[in-house]
């Protein structure tokens, strides 16, 4: 028998409906911190090898002002290659000098973005010393031709797939689980992968929902709203917020769910906790409701 293979999927959305930008760039701050945990957290000897950078770092601004101190103080010119070579560590946060730009040969965490331009912007801006992702990160794209190694593919994300991209998303999944003997876990981040425009909702979109997103495992729900926020963390139950200055954290529990509610549930929801039919920052006529059943229909 094969590997037990792992399906989860996380929802992030901060944006309280404001779709001024893509959900793809507004999550992206979250995706690189949950990229980084679960590389640290699920690679053997990155955790080890992180340790080792930080002391690395530590003792390189030691030296560096133990340098500098000496030149300011004694005029003694300290050693240019020597003082260019703590600079260099404390600029690639303690990474091994020897090993920068080196491939990285060991298991890979390999997230796909839904087209190769977020897959270059990536590649560009994911993998600087700021962003402090570990090396065993390799970016793809779900589109386009298919080149690069799985077969050291320990731990896969999908990055905000469309339903354009549905198709080649399953392929890539079922590559994936087939030619990945080391693969852990898959993790479909702020999926959205039947969309009326798209794949509809007939029977091609209920076989794509019962082959890709019904076996998927919701681990983590974050969703703000006008109000408050919708969270969940698995095993525990769907919550319901409402923003309060007297609660502990700014907020106050309002409702508890064993499912994931529809938009008009969570509006009636405030509205039975306040008194009903006051303003929520949302509007509540008919139109406004038609508006969430269709978003929250084209959102499944």
């Amino acid at each position: 028998a094969g590997p037990l293979l792992a399906r989860c999927r996380v929802d992030f959305d901060t944006s309280a409906g404001d779709e001024t930008f893509p959900i793809l760039k507004t999550s992206t701050e979250f995706m690189q911190n949950f990229v980084r945990f679960l590389s640290y957290k699920m690679i053997p000897g990155l955790q080890q090898a992180k340790q080792a950078e930080v002391q690395r770092v530590a003792e390189a601004r030691v030296a560096l002002q133990q340098m500098l101190q000496q030149e300011e103080n004694e005029g003694i010119e300290a050693d240019a290659e020597e003082k260019q070579r703590y600079i260099s560590i404390l600029e690639s946060n303690g990474r091994d000098p020897d090993q920068v730009g080196k491939p990285w040969e060991g298991p890979v965490v390999r997230v796909y973005f839904p087209d190769e331009g977020n897959a270059a912007l990536a590649r560009r801006d994911w993998t600087t010393a700021a962003a402090d992702l570990p090396p065993c990160v390799e970016f793809s794209s779900c589109g386009g031709v298919q080149v690069q190694d799985i077969s050291r593919d320990t731990i896969v994300f999908f990055f905000c797939p469309k339903a354009s991209e549905s198709e080649q998303v399953e392929k890539l999944l079922q590559q994936t689980e087939t030619e990945s003997p080391n693969l852990q876990l898959t993790v479909f981040v702020n999926p959205n992968l039947v969309d009326m425009g798209v794949t509809g909702f007939g029977m091609a979109g209920r076989m794509l929902r019962e082959r890709l997103l019904d076996g998927l495992v919701g681990t983590y729900y974050l969703r703000t709203l006008a109000w408050g926020a919708l969270t969940r963390s698995w095993p525990n139950a769907y919550s319901v917020w409402q923003e309060d200055e007297a609660a502990d954290g700014g907020y106050k529990l309002i409702r508890t769910l064993g499912y994931l509610p529809s938009n008009p549930e969570v509006e009636d929801i405030w509205d039975a906790e306040n008194g009903g039919g006051g303003d929520q920052g949302s509007g509540g006529g008919p139109l406004d409701q038609l508006g969430d059943f269709v978003s929250g229909m084209m959102r499944l």
